[in-house]
């Protein structure tokens, strides 16, 4: 038998099965036009219905896969006369029509996004809650709502809805470090169940979640040791202040409380005390965020929870307060401000050590009382010795050194007070021997 009777026979054989493709692919076409000829007045009746934004394109990576496979094939098939790649792009087409089948649908939805705390401390609770309602005068076909909270995507099945049907969902924020946390946008899912087509909608905006550090509050004789630098004499004199600064004779107006009067005894004239003008208490904190400053994350956390704790202190004691990282000072108006921030800071791999960090804190808080740097193990005493030299004379230098696990101590480098903290709940008692 010839080749050429073999391929007739083939032909013959095949030809129904030919033909019943040229139906489905007909019928094929005039589906996606139908379709095509109902999806604009599907995403008008959306938006006027709801708050949604713009579905997203309804082929996923596979779609596209299956969609360019089934081309190749038609091409192929129709230029070499392959029976088998003719069908292959016809079982590709039928597979995309079906696929954007189980995508279409109305998505009249009213979705609500409630976090019950957008700031939380590291470890305490912090839920939120999703509510779908049917905004419709239908029942909505089940569907698929998924909620990105930070890097992970959590998905929640919603049910068939009738008109004014409401469907609830809880869900719990991961606190177990300190980071910003975007939860959202939450979007309704529409697709086939290999994900060759897939049609989204978007209903909310993402809201940030603030994973605060963890502080501890400064009170007691620890309070009291930030107390004690309060002010700082000036050059101005003041006839009433703290600073004590010489005798002068007593003029009409003078506070007779001001009378010396061992020195009135004496010379047999009316004295009273001058003072200097002191500045309002100013605390400075500069957190390091070199890489190198640090043997591992878990410093750089204690070194910022250290940071918090001062500053909140500062804050709630209504005094100036600057806080620096390297390259910008962080936000130190109020204590939600400043803890968000904080939360925002990460480790780096900045050129600035602790040394720069000094002298940029000097420059940019010149009247500060106290300087405060936070660092970790590899800062040697070398770059501390250097870090006092650059700070202003007249600022009183505390550098605290934090390795989580280390006994509390205090020494003295270069003219510095250099305090080691091995645990968060240790700084009040670390303030408080520098203050001994």
């Amino acid at each position: 038998m010839s080749l050429t009777t073999q391929a007739e026979r083939l032909q013959a054989r095949a030809r129904p099965a030919l033909d019943g493709a040229r139906t489905a692919v007909a019928s094929a076409g005039e589906r996606l036009h139908d379709l095509a000829r109902a999806l604009p007045v599907t995403e008008r009746l959306t938006g006027r219905l709801t708050t949604a934004r713009p579905a997203k394109p309804w082929l996923g990576a596979l779609g596209w896969m299956v969609l360019g496979a089934g081309i190749l094939a038609w091409l192929a098939g129709r230029r070499y006369g392959w029976v088998e790649l003719t069908v292959l792009a016809i079982v590709a087409a039928v597979l995309l029509v079906l696929s954007l089948a189980f995508a279409v649908g109305r998505s009249a939805y009213e979705v609500t996004l409630d976090l019950a705390h957008r700031r939380v401390v590291v470890g305490e609770r912090a839920v939120g809650r999703i509510e779908v309602r049917n905004a419709s005068r239908r029942a909505l076909l089940p569907a698929e709502i998924e909620l990105p909270v930070g890097a992970a995507l959590a998905g929640f099945p919603v049910p068939r809805l009738a008109a004014n049907e409401q469907y609830e969902e809880l869900f719990a924020v991961p606190t177990s470090r300190r980071a910003v946390i975007v939860v959202g946008p939450v979007r309704s899912v529409r697709g086939d169940p290999f994900g060759i087509a897939r049609r989204e909608v978007r209903w909310t905006d993402p809201v940030e979640v603030f994973v605060h550090p963890r502080t501890v509050a400064l009170t007691g004789a620890s309070a009291g040791f930030l107390k004690d630098i309060e002010g700082r004499p000036t050059r101005i004199l003041s006839p009433s202040d703290m600073s004590f600064h010489a005798l002068r004779e007593y003029v009409p107006g003078d506070d007779r409380r001001h009378i010396h009067w061992k020195t009135t005894a004496r010379t047999g004239r009316l004295m009273v005390r001058q003072f200097e003008e002191t500045r309002r208490s100013h605390l400075a904190v500069a957190l390091s965020t070199n890489r190198t400053d640090y043997d591992d994350p878990e410093e750089f956390e204690l070194a910022v929870s250290v940071a918090g704790s001062l500053g909140l202190h500062a804050i709630r004691e209504e005094r100036d307060l600057s806080v620096f990282v390297p390259g910008r000072a962080l936000a130190a108006g109020t204590a939600a401000r400043l803890l968000d921030d904080l939360t925002r800071v990460a480790l780096g791999s900045h050129r600035q050590d602790i040394a720069t960090l000094a002298r940029a804190l000097g420059d940019d808080a010149p009247d500060a009382s106290l300087a405060v740097l936070l660092f970790g193990s590899p800062v040697t005493a070398t770059q501390l010795r250097a870090a006092a030299l650059r700070l202003p004379v007249e600022v009183r230098g505390l550098g605290i050194r934090c390795v989580p696990g280390e006994p509390l101590g205090r020494r003295t480098i270069g003219g510095l007070t250099v305090l080691t903290l091995g645990d968060l709940r240790d700084l009040p008692a670390a303030i408080r021997r520098v203050g001994d």
